[in-house]
């Protein structure tokens, strides 16, 4: 047991409580899970299923989502709702989360788009079970600072990029899913184009009278859309680079 400490000047009781720390937050994910699980049952209606893809589940069980969010914050890291990351943006909860990425219905070594990367998280959760993860953020200190999370912890399949979403990122597309993280008006039509034929778009949209859908779109085979709405949600608006 003397090997895991050599070369170690943290006294044993500050490793005991780094060691007790990680203990609750892997407690507090797995009672985490468990409460998606009980969202996801109560959600069926609007999902057309009880139960989310097993690789979903794996990493909502494995990101560290405390990471990812302020350091005066990790305290609620694993209840399920959102909370604020700095700048006027939100981390969603949990269960959106995981049920916005069930939705893409990815494939197995799956090439995905973000449009929105916020903290890191959705990118994380992605990262988990994608071969290559692509993340815009137009607001340059998320960006920065969600990119150097995303690779303290090891995501090296996921690139973070500082800009304008809208354009999406053509020199890797087509991509099998797009998500999106913020509420907007309609598609932008550049992302419905790096969408693989066959892939789905989940995207929050506003309607007329203010009130906000997510949406489901998958590419045809002929370039035809099909829409699917999943139930009403909430989320910060869309941003663009005027300049």
């Amino acid at each position: 047991m003397a090997a895991m400490f050599v070369g170690s000047t943290a006294p044993a009781s500050a490793l005991e409580a780094v060691a007790a720390e990680e203990v609750q937050y892997r407690e507090a994910r797995e009672e985490l899970v468990a409460v998606i699980e009980n969202r996801v049952r109560e959600a069926r209606a609007y999902l057309r299923k009880s139960e989310l893809d097993p690789r979903v589940m794996t990493a909502m069980a494995t990101v560290r989502r405390h990471e990812f969010v302020p350091e005066d914050l990790r305290f609620a890291a694993y209840e399920n709702r959102p909370l604020p990351i700095g700048l006027g943006q939100t981390i969603s909860q949990p269960s959106l989360v995981a049920m916005m990425t069930d939705l893409l219905e990815l494939p197995t070594e799956c090439k995905v788009l973000e449009v929105g990367t916020g903290s890191g998280y959705q990118a994380a959760i992605l990262g988990e079970f994608c071969t290559e993860v692509y993340s815009i953020e137009i607001v340059e200190a998320l960006g920065l600072r969600a990119r150097e999370t995303l690779a303290d912890q090891g995501y090296e399949n996921v690139r973070v990029r500082i800009g304008d979403g809208f354009a999406g990122w053509p020199e890797h597309a087509p991509f099998d899913g797009v998500i999106v993280t913020a509420a907007v008006d309609e598609p932008p039509p550049p992302l419905v184009a790096q969408l693989h034929t066959g892939g789905r778009m989940v995207i929050p949209l506003r309607r007329a009278s203010g009130y906000e859908e997510l949406v489901v779109i998958r590419k045809n085979s002929d370039g035809s859309l099909a829409e699917r709405v999943i139930f009403p949600v909430r989320f910060v608006p869309f941003t663009r680079d005027r300049h």
